[in-house]
């Protein structure tokens, strides 16, 4: 079974592919969802093991909201709150949550702070 994981946009897309160790196809909603993409999402991906990964804010909350209901098997995966969005949460946090998601991860170092 094919993993997907939901993103909001190319950035984030491009942060999980910095610190996923296997294929996974990646998709954006680009940070909002429209009731037809929802629809065509939900027919491409029934066979597929569906993971949503946004930000932890209202939009990244509406997103979650809509495709929890076209796709109710889906996986949510959370950023930390401190973080608010995937683009800005260290790379070893994403590698965390990825890795207790069962994804392969590269292994990677604690980012040093940026003070």
């Amino acid at each position: 079974m094919a993993k997907v994981i939901i993103v909001e946009g190319k950035t984030d897309k491009e942060r999980l592919q910095e610190v996923l160790a296997e294929p996974v196809e990646i998709l954006c909603s680009y940070g909002t969802i429209s009731y037809e993409k929802t629809e065509e999402w939900a027919t491409q991906l029934e066979d597929s093991e569906v993971y949503l990964l946004v930000d932890a804010d209202d939009s990244g909350e509406k997103i979650r909201k809509s495709l929890n209901q076209a796709l109710p098997n889906i996986h949510h995966l959370y950023t930390h709150r401190m973080y608010r969005e995937v683009a800005t949460t260290p790379l070893d946090v994403l590698a965390q949550v990825l890795d207790h998601a069962h994804f392969e991860v590269k292994e990677i170092r604690p980012e040093e702070e940026l003070f």
